[in-house]
């Protein structure tokens, strides 16, 4: 499955929140250096849809707030 996900770093707080069934919108706490912000979003979906966080990966977007998530099922 593959997610459209706006992400927002160095929010106040973590929320993962749902737009619709294959977008999100993210707000993480870390800072957008040297991947921490990435890292969280990770965990942060893995979390959400209850998979290991080695099967959620990055596709496109590695360096802008609009990214292309890939979830193994």
């Amino acid at each position: 499955m593959q997610l459209s996900v706006r992400v927002t770093a160095g929010a106040r707080k973590d929320v993962v929140e749902e737009v619709s069934a294959k977008r999100l919108k993210i707000s993480v706490k870390e800072k957008p250096e040297q991947g921490a912000a990435n890292a969280r979003v990770v965990v942060l979906v893995a979390t959400h849809f209850g998979v290991p966080k080695s099967h959620v990966r990055i596709i496109r977007g590695h360096k802008t707030p609009s990214k292309i998530i890939e979830i193994k099922e």
